[in-house]
């Protein structure tokens, strides 16, 4: 079983940087992928950004150029860099991690873009 956390959400400027962590514990040896989720007020959740253990990625269009989704060596924790970020990139930011049998969703964490 895998536990994940996210931290790093905040308050920022149109324009402003967040870095948002997605940190696992338990079997993260399992660990196949991590993607990152967000939810808009009144809005579903869509899909952001994901990264594979061969290190490849992808992106929603709309996040392309801006956001880049990265992880340590260790591999236990997948990082979000968001840069450029607009009024619309307010939303809850979940991180998600997917094995052999099944995933994991972290609490969520808060980034407020204000214009």
């Amino acid at each position: 079983q895998v536990q994940v956390w996210e931290s790093g959400g905040g308050l920022v400027q149109a324009g402003g940087s967040l870095r948002l962590s997605c940190a696992a514990s338990g079997s993260i040896f399992s660990i196949k992928a991590t993607a990152w989720y967000r939810q808009p007020p009144g809005k579903q959740r869509e899909l952001v950004a994901a990264v594979s253990n061969d290190g490849s990625t992808s992106y929603v269009d709309s996040v392309k150029g801006r956001f880049t989704i990265s992880r340590d060596n260790a591999g236990n924790t997948v990082y979000l860099q968001m840069n450029s970020l607009k009024p619309e990139d307010t939303a809850v930011y979940y991180c998600k991690t997917m094995n052999a049998y099944g995933s994991s969703w972290g609490q969520g964490t808060q980034v407020t873009v204000s214009s």
